[in-house]
C-alpha cells in the first residue's frame, strides 16, 4: 500500500471555544489544544499541507463575529500560522462547503486528511462526512477534537458520551479514527491510521452487546 498523501485541516480552534457557551467539555479543552498544536508541529516538520479554518460571522454577530474576541484564532495557533499554510473562513459546519479547499488540496496532490479542532459534533463531524463524496479518505484525532454537553426536545447527552459515540460512529465507516501519538508514528512511518469498516464494527457490536 502506497503512502497516504496528507493534509492536516485544523478546524475552527478559536476562542469562542474556551470561553462562553461553546466550551469546549470534552477531552478537556487545553489539553486537546495541546494535540493540536502538536500536530501542527509535526505537520510542519514533515512538510504536511495544512489548511487553517476559522468560522465567521458577520461582524457584529453574537457568536464568531468577524473581528471579534471569540472568532479570534486561539494564540497558540495564530502564533504556529506558516505563508505557505491555507487560510480559510466558513459559514458552514463543512470546511469544504462554499469554500476552495477541495480544490487546493487537490492541487497538493492530497488523498487523506487529518482533522484536528473544534467541534467533534458540528463541524469535524460534517467535514468527515463530506470527505467521503469528494474521494478523500478522512482522519480524526481523537485527542485534539471535543464535543459539548448538549440538550433540546429531543433528549440530553454528556459531552464525553457525546464524544465517544462519535468516534465510534465515524471509526466504523466515515474515518480512520487515532490520537494525536498513534497519527505521529503513521505519519514518521508513512503509513495509514488503521480503520475499522461498518460490517466489522456491526458484528463486533453484536457481540458486545449479546444477552
Amino acid at each position: 500500500m502506497s503512502s497516504p498523501r496528507r493534509a492536516l485541516v485544523v478546524v475552527d480552534v478559536q476562542q469562542e471555544y474556551f470561553e462562553g457557551p461553546l466550551q469546549i467539555q470534552h477531552p478537556p479543552r487545553d489539553e486537546a489544544l495541546a494535540n493540536v498544536t502538536r500536530a501542527m508541529d509535526l505537520a510542519l516538520d514533515h512538510d504536511l499541507p495544512v489548511v487553517v479554518v476559522q468560522h465567521e460571522y458577520p461582524e457584529g454577530a453574537p457568536l464568531f463575529g468577524a473581528g471579534s474576541v471569540g472568532w479570534a484564532l486561539h494564540p497558540e495557533v495564530e502564533k504556529r500560522l506558516q505563508p505557505s499554510w491555507k487560510r480559510i473562513s466558513k459559514v458552514n459546519g463543512s470546511v469544504f462547503a462554499g469554500t476552495d479547499v477541495a480544490e487546493w488540496l487537490a492541487g497538493q496532490g492530497v488523498d487523506t486528511i487529518t482533522i484536528a479542532g473544534f467541534m467533534t459534533n458540528n463541524c469535524d463531524f460534517a467535514t468527515a462526512v463530506e470527505a467521503e463524496g469528494l474521494g478523500l479518505a478522512a482522519e480524526i484525532l481523537s485527542d485534539a477534537t471535543g464535543a459539548i454537553h448538549l440538550a433540546n426536545e429531543m433528549g440530553k447527552v454528556r459531552a464525553e458520551v457525546l464524544h465517544e459515540a462519535l468516534m465510534v460512529l465515524l471509526h466504523s465507516n466515515f474515518a480512520a479514527v487515532g490520537t494525536t501519538e498513534a497519527w505521529a508514528a503513521a505519519v514518521q512511518g508513512g503509513q495509514s491510521l488503521p480503520k475499522n469498516d461498518l460490517v466489522t464494527s456491526a458484528v463486533q457490536g453484536r457481540s458486545a452487546f449479546a444477552g
